[in-house]
């Protein structure tokens, strides 16, 4: 078998730098390395090399999504509304006792909830003798239901922070399904460093529903009441964790320890 001829020559006199002396013989042209800087082969390799690179500052460059956090709902911050018809005008009252709790998970809003409890003695129409008698039998009569509770059972995201409660709304003894047009307002933190946020929600209920039916006729014609409730719910909610250090702090001052 014959020798293998070299392509090549030394000259380091004559040789380009990087070429370690190697010069090509006259008539014969210098091969392509395969992972030449110039070839093909060397810019896939190049491009393979960089893709765990590529793909781990993707990674790491990527925001952490924040957990779904809890609130307590602040009453001396909130409204709990309602608006009913009286003859050719309208009556708004509110309830001044209640409390409950808002998980909001902003990155998967369909993964929120919140539930209300609402002491019915609170009534507030702004004329004591109209509020005994909504606290009577014939109305909520609060001896024996005491308290109005909404529960959700799914959330619904929309644009711009708009959301679809759907839930159960429990009162004067009766639960029947509601739905929310509720809105998240935004959070950050209040003066004494806590996390807040701002929800709003409405909604609009037959009180004929749950066994609320009493009414009389106008000589003139038509009733004295509405049947239709307008519920407006203004709510500022306090981070959960942070109400709860704001309570313990209160009560080590409380005790004196």
């Amino acid at each position: 078998m014959g020798a293998v001829r070299s392509t090549y020559y030394l000259d380091a006199a004559t040789s380009p730098k990087g070429s370690y002396g190697r010069v090509p013989l006259p008539g014969r042209s210098r091969p392509a390395h395969p992972f030449s800087e110039d070839g093909e082969t060397m810019r896939r390799f190049r491009s393979l090399a960089a893709s765990p690179l590529l793909l781990s500052t993707l990674l790491f460059a990527a925001p952490v999504l924040a957990a779904p956090q809890s609130y307590e709902i602040d009453p001396v911050h909130s409204r709990v509304e309602f608006t009913i018809r009286h003859m050719f005008s309208k009556v708004t009252g509110s309830f001044g006792a209640f409390k409950g709790t808002v998980v909001y998970d902003a990155a998967a809003p369909a993964a929120s909830s919140t539930n209300v409890e609402i002491d019915a003695s609170s009534i507030d129409t702004n004329n004591d003798h109209r509020d005994a008698d909504l606290k009577g039998p014939d109305f909520f009569d609060v001896a024996k239901f005491p308290t109005l509770t909404f529960t959700s059972t799914k959330v619904a995201p929309g644009p711009e922070g708009k959301l679809k409660i759907e839930g159960k709304l429990t009162m004067h003894g009766v639960a029947q399904p509601v739905v929310l047009d509720a809105a998240f307002l935004g959070s950050g933190p209040g003066l004494d460093g806590v996390t807040r946020a701002g929800f709003e929600a409405s909604t609009k209920v037959d009180r004929k529903d749950y066994g609320i039916v009493w009414n009389k006729t106008l000589d003139q014609g038509g009733t004295l009441l509405g049947d239709d409730v307008q519920i407006n719910l203004e709510i500022e909610a306090v981070a959960a964790d942070g109400a709860k250090a704001k309570a313990e702090k209160k009560e080590t001052a409380k005790s004196g320890k």
